[in-house]
């Protein structure tokens, strides 16, 4: 089963901060206040189209066929991630 990292405190809903960092193959622990990747704090769905279009050259009309959505459909999406990646700069 995946487990999915949350970015958000399940009773107050401030954004989490990774606390410890931990190495498996020596022992080696990192402790302290580390912010969590801005992408990272993105859904799965969003963090996958992201990559989606990455891996296509940043090319919506690839994407739109890749996704069988339309152009506007696959403009509207980046548009949605591109405005909660400006509300988690913000924050």
């Amino acid at each position: 089963m995946k487990k999915n990292l949350p970015f958000l405190c399940p009773s107050c809903t401030t954004a989490l901060k990774v606390q410890s960092l931990a190495c498996p193959a020596c022992d080696t622990v990192v402790s302290g206040i580390f912010t969590l990747p801005i992408l990272s704090q993105l859904s799965e769905e969003e963090q996958a189209f992201i990559l989606d279009f990455v891996t296509s050259s940043g090319s919506l009309k690839l994407m739109a066929e890749k996704l069988k959505l339309s152009y506007p459909s696959v403009r509207n999406r980046l548009d949605d991630i591109i405005h909660q990646l400006t509300l988690l700069q913000k924050n």
